[in-house]
This record gives C-alpha cells, structure tokens and sequence, in this order.
C-alpha cells in the first residue's frame, strides 16, 4: 500500500483543549471535586424543559429553516433591542448549536490565509483553535492581572496592522472573570472603526456580573452595525448547556453567509432546544430563575476567593463576572500543568492550568465554582491540605 497522504492543515493547526486534557484524566478517577469544566450544577428552568417536552409531543423533530424558526430569532432580535441595545431585526439573527459553532461560523465567513487576528491572552481555548482552523494567524494581546485582566484600546491599537481582519472580545471573560468597562468597549470600537476591523464579541456571560458591574455590548456602540458579530448562547444563563443552542447577530450581509455555511455543516440548530429557549425568553419565571442563579453564585464567589487566600501560595482577587477564579500560584514556583496535575492526583480536585488559556496564563489556576458551596469547602480543604504536605 502506497504511503498515506498527509491530513490537513488544519488538524495539525491546532491541539487538544487543555481545558478536557484535566477533565479527561478526573473523569478516570474516583471522588473527584471538579472546578474545572465551566458548566452550571443547576438544573434548566421547569418552564423551558416542559417545553422541550411539547415539542416533541407537537412534531418538532424536523429540520428547521438553516436560520433558525422565525419566531425564535424574532424573540432573540427583541431581547438583543431590549436588553443589549442592539437594533436588530430576525434577519439580523442566526441560531447556532451553542456559541462554539457561532464562533466559527464567525471566523469562517471573516478570516483568510495569512489574516491577523487578535485574540485576548489569557483566553478561551476556541479562540487561537479556530483561527488555526480558518489559516489566519492569532496575534495575542496580553490581559495582565495589574490591570484586573481588561482588554484595553491602548493594547488593542498598539497591535493593528494593515493584517488585522478582526478582534476577539470576551466580556465577562473567561477564565479570569474580568468585565470591561464602557470606555474599553467604546474605546475598542472606534479602533475598529479607524481601521475597518472586524469584532467578534462572546458575551455568553453576560447575565453573570457582580458588584455592580454591567454588561456593555460593543454592537451597541454607533457605527458599529457593520463591524459587530455578537455571539451568544444560552448554555449559561439558561442552564442548558446540553441543549446546544446559540445565535449569531450580526449585518444581513454577514448573516446571510453564515446561513450558507451552516446549511452544508449542521444543518440547522436542534429544532427540540430552538422551541424550549423559545419559552425562556418569553416566560418571566426564567429571569426569576437568573436572578435567584446570580446571587447563589455571588455567595460561592465570595466564599471560593475567601478561602482560596488561606491557601498558602495562592492569591486571588474578586472577579466582577463569569462564574471563574483565575488564582495567582506564582509563588509556589511549579508550572501551572504541573499543579494542576498534582493536585488532580494528591488532592483529587480537577482545576485548569492557566497555561491552557495563553502563555500569559502560566503562573494562575482557574477555578470554576458553579458547584456547591459544600464541594468548594471540601475542595479547598484536600488542596490546602496537600500543599501545606509539599511545602
């Protein structure tokens, strides 16, 4: 047999998520604590389980138009008015299987060989995979914790060049938790402005704020209709990452490609899921739900970063968003992988090396505390405990 040709660029472009390395190995394990998987531990509303449950029983169990039912991104185009600021209408509006698939579809329909890409480092993993992915080249802007790990528009500008396709923006942010204030966000569109750049901005976090932060999103910002891709999901804020549903608002012109690139990869987003978040947008029982969410995680913020302090080695400060700590472990002198590991191994406790979210995520450890308030005090104990062991 004649030697096999070689796979494409683009699986050799990218690497497995850091992210499931640590989960993949706790998964192997008995007893584990996992702070790792960025996950909700509540169940989906009743409301909108209920109405999964009748769209089954109602024959939705067919292929949906490739954007989605009108009516879903009719709901998704008035809360984006409502609620963000963005005038939009459902043609503006495409429903993904979660804001993965939107993210790329994004990158897809923006990037080219050879284009540069800013991306947030720390950062989510997707971001650099999916830029490998399109052949574009990921130009990192360096989120520093002085500076509670804001993407500012000095950073930003500092690094176009006549390449520069688009921008990455994450507010809340994932893994550090960081919320950009409106001048960061203002700040940053009018670099786009300046210099026709592109902004894909995930803000799936966006109901998750504390302190009184607030939620900006750049697609509000005037000029900006051309420019903005918001992408979203409902696997947070709805506690239904299972479902797998998600949207694209984005220009006509943007949309309208993305539609084509969808109808020859999934096809459409679940018809089940479309009519369940269909029901959480109109039913006022799911913000009760969202409010009642925000607070308990507020709790388990506070009480997480208190007790991560107690942890000789580890600082952490209090992060406006998300449901993440990104904990500073410099001073213990191990790599964050290799922490991460043994304390996965000592402790039987998953986190995340910062080091998977960039290089300048080496030194922290993420923690994820969308579990129980009685796992993170049994959780921080074994790590306490086996940290005192080896120092």
């Amino acid at each position: 047999m004649k030697r096999l040709k070689e796979l494409s660029f683009r699986t050799k472009a990218i690497t497995p998520s850091g992210i499931r390395r640590l989960f993949d190995l706790a998964q192997k394990m008995s007893g584990v604590i996992n702070f790792g998987i960025g996950e909700p531990d509540l169940e989906t509303p009743l409301c909108v389980r209920e109405a999964g449950k009748r769209a089954i029983d109602l024959g939705y169990t067919h292929y949906t138009p490739n954007a989605g039912y009108p009516e879903l991104r009719e709901a998704i185009a008035k809360k984006l008015k409502v609620e963000n600021g963005i005038d939009v209408t459902a043609e503006n509006i495409i429903v993904t299987t979660g804001a993965s698939t939107g993210l790329l579809l994004s990158a897809l329909t923006l990037i080219e060989p050879g284009d540069e890409v800013l991306i947030p480092d720390p950062g989510f993993v997707i971001y650099e995979a999916i830029v490998n992915m399109a052949g574009g080249k990921s130009v990192r802007v360096p989120l520093i914790e002085e500076e509670d790990f804001r993407m500012t528009p000095e950073k930003v500008n500092e690094l176009v060049t006549k390449n520069t396709k688009c921008i990455f923006l994450n507010s809340p942010h994932n893994p550090t938790g960081a919320v950009l204030e409106f001048s960061d966000i203002k700040g940053i569109a009018e670099v786009a402005m300046d210099n026709g750049i592109y902004v894909i901005s995930d803000e799936v976090y966006e109901k998750l704020v504390y302190d009184g932060a607030k939620h900006y999103s750049i697609a509000s910002i005037p000029g900006m209709e051309d420019l903005a891709i918001t992408v979203n999901s409902f696997s947070k804020t709805f506690a239904m990452c299972g479902w797998r549903i998600g949207y694209v608002a984005a220009s006509r012109r943007l949309i309208n490609e993305m539609i084509k690139l969808q109808q020859y990869t999934v096809v459409n987003a679940p018809s089940i899921s479309q009519m369940a978040v269909l029901e959480g947008l109109k039913n006022p029982k799911v913000k009760t739900f969202i409010d009642e969410m925000v607070r308990e995680y507020d709790k388990r913020r506070r009480f997480m970063v208190e007790r991560i302090n107690k942890i000789t080695g580890f600082k952490a400060k209090l992060p406006k968003g998300a449901f993440y700590i990104f904990a500073n472990v410099k001073e213990l002198g191990l790599k964050s992988t290799d922490l991460a590991e043994l304390i996965l191994e000592k402790a039987a406790v998953a986190t995340v090396p910062g080091s998977a979210f960039g290089p300048n995520g080496e030194g922290y450890l993420r923690f994820c505390y969308a579990t129980s308030l009685a796992n993170i005090e049994l959780g921080l104990e074994r790590i306490k405990k086996v940290i005192e062991d080896i120092r």
